[in-house]
């Protein structure tokens, strides 16, 4: 029942001062092919799409969640799904942790 309570959201079109404000083109990259893939969240994942397109199925749910270029996605810790990604991916991301302080820290040690 609790996998009812993780809810994707997306916001669509985030204004420029919002991506700046969240410092986005600091963040790591990361991309993939068209294809399906099994992701478990163990901490909460933004990102923001440069390029592609995703139907997300939580595990247990025949709902899906569909986001794409320009759009900010959240996703909750905890949240096992399948991305149906129909259109390459190329996503700014930053996970939330707990362990440092600012996730805008640069330091080098990983």
């Amino acid at each position: 029942m609790a996998a009812g309570d993780l809810r994707i959201i997306v916001e669509k079109n985030p204004s420029e001062s919002r991506l700046s404000e969240l410092n986005i083109k600091c963040w790591p990259k990361w991309g993939c092919s068209p294809g399906r893939y099994q992701l478990k969240f163990d901490a909460e994942e933004t990102c923001y799409l440069l390029k592609g397109k995703v139907k997300a199925y939580p595990k247990g749910s025949s709902e899906y969640v569909e986001f794409g270029a320009g759009d900010l996605v959240i996703i909750p810790k905890g949240l096992s799904c399948t991305w149906d990604v129909s259109v390459a991916v190329d996503k700014y991301y930053k996970f939330e942790s707990t362990s440092s302080p600012s996730p805008y820290s640069s330091s080098s040690s990983s």
